[in-house]
């Protein structure tokens, strides 16, 4: 498959899809934002694949909106932004709710959507010197279409300042609050990422989809009657499933399940 502003390598069920715009610091436009989501519905299928990373070339990760983009979003109508924000929308969706795994590997900068696409992962991995910025209320705007994503990576209180104030939140902040996962010394930054794919690999493909949608389906919902029954049913049918079976069996005769081998 071939992409103007993407690249896809892949090495073993790792899939690795680079933001491949380095001379404008990989920000985006309808072109990239159309290849991001067509690239992992593609992945979201792809049986070959167990594990994505999202990635850069170039200094910075995403400096967020193109230029010459937003000039032509200035002279839309009310009907073109709408058009124009769902394909964003898509965009980020597509990442979210791939059945695979998908860890952010960032380096340099993180502004804007670019801060979107990151929290649209599972798992994030920065540099130390990485700084995230929601900078769009310095143009006049808000960080409407990448919020569900970022309130929830970020978490409500540090929303409520960083979308007001476009404060840059460097590197270790952003892993005290809980928006890093991880923090990669310099030079670090591959092994660092490799060390989460290594343990993604260890555990059933199935079981990591399942336990993915499980955390988007339950994180916001009250416990009540009907979650509980449906966290009941969803252990029940991963015991009943091929890889639950197996993972069971494994342990019991203290071997490697099949996925390892």
């Amino acid at each position: 498959m071939e992409f103007q502003t993407l690249q896809l390598t892949q090495e073993g069920y790792v899939a690795t899809v680079w933001l491949n715009r380095p001379d404008v610091r990989n920000a985006f436009n309808e072109t990239s934002i159309a290849e991001i989501a067509q690239v992992f519905d593609m992945l979201d299928e792809c049986t070959g694949v167990r594990a994505v990373v999202l990635a850069a070339r170039g200094p910075a990760f995403c400096a967020g909106a193109d230029l010459n983009w937003m000039r032509r979003m200035a002279g839309y109508s009310h009907a073109e932004n709408v058009d124009d924000a769902g394909q964003l929308a898509r965009m980020l969706r597509s990442i979210y709710r791939c059945a695979k795994p998908v860890v952010a590997r960032i380096q340099g900068d993180c502004y804007a959507g670019g801060v979107g696409l990151a929290a649209a992962c599972d798992v994030v991995v920065a540099a130390e010197g990485v700084k995230f910025c929601l900078s769009e209320v310095k143009l006049g705007l808000i960080p409407a279409t990448i919020s569900p994503y970022v309130i929830k990576a970020l978490g409500e209180q540090a929303a409520r300042r960083y979308f007001l104030t476009a404060e840059i939140i460097p590197a270790a902040e952003a892993h005290r609050i809980g928006f890093v996962h991880e923090l990669a010394p310099d030079g670090a930054l591959n092994e660092r990422v490799a060390g989460i794919v290594r343990a993604l690999l260890l555990a059933s493909p199935n079981a990591v989809g399942e336990a993915k949608r499980l955390v988007q389906d339950v994180a916001s919902r009250p416990v009540d009657d009907g979650l509980v029954a449906d966290t009941v049913d969803r252990i029940a049918d991963i015991r009943a499933s091929d890889d639950g079976r197996e993972g069971i069996q494994s342990f019991l005769d203290k071997r490697k399940p099949a996925w390892c081998r």
